[in-house]
């Protein structure tokens, strides 16, 4: 599959990445914590997203949830999420995303993702965020000393650093961009535009051989 360069890259370029996902339970696939669908799916979709992001936040929130039954839970589409924060604008967007791969080793990734991105607006302007982040875990099931201790490794903001600097050699420049089987997309964009580009691409990754 086209998609399978980025996945590549990031193991290239993050070493303990794999390592980090392994142990958190997802045996051989470095990404498992953290992708949706199944493993062997035509299309492959890696959203290279922002947790303290509006657009990134609108997207979740609003945009997946249409594309999720229809191409996720189908079997269509496995989905990967990458963490790119800007943390330029964003300053506590890499501690978010530290948050989220904290949780995902607890096999908690998605409900915390959805957490953070329905809480948005609550962290995102606090000068000190660990708090209120630490708070969330109890929403997301997982032990609070858990959390805690996960974000206190220096692995975790590896891993985010991992993501966000393989998010940059594979062309996003903003958030959300979509690398789908070598191609971006880029912004939050309406469902039906979504969905015009994975039935499209689902179609040709489907079609029969030629003979």
């Amino acid at each position: 599959m086209v998609a399978r360069p980025l996945l590549a890259l990031l193991l290239a370029a993050a070493p303990a990445l794999a390592a980090q996902s392994a142990g958190a339970g997802t045996g051989a696939d470095p990404l498992g914590s953290r992708s949706m669908g199944s493993a062997t799916a035509p299309v492959t979709v890696y959203e290279m997203s922002d947790f303290q992001c509006p657009y990134c936040r609108r997207f979740a929130l609003d945009i997946f949830p249409q594309l999720k039954g229809p191409y996720v839970d189908a079997g269509k589409v496995r989905w990967v999420f990458i963490n790119f924060p800007i943390t330029e604008i964003h300053p506590n967007a890499a501690a978010a995303a530290e948050v989220a791969l904290c949780a995902g080793r607890a096999g908690k990734f998605w409900p915390m993702h959805d957490l953070l991105f329905k809480y948005q607006t609550t962290w995102a302007p606090l000068r000190q965020p660990g708090a209120f982040f630490l708070s969330l875990a109890d929403s997301a099931r997982i032990p609070r000393a858990d959390l805690k201790s996960c974000l206190e490794t220096q692995a975790t903001r590896k891993e985010v650093e991992a993501d966000a600097a393989a998010a940059d050699r594979a062309g996003a420049g903003s958030t959300p961009t979509f690398y789908i089987e070598g191609g971006l997309l880029v912004g939050a964009q309406p469902a039906p535009v979504f969905r015009q580009v994975l039935d499209s691409i689902y179609a040709a990754r489907t079609a029969p051989a030629r003979r």
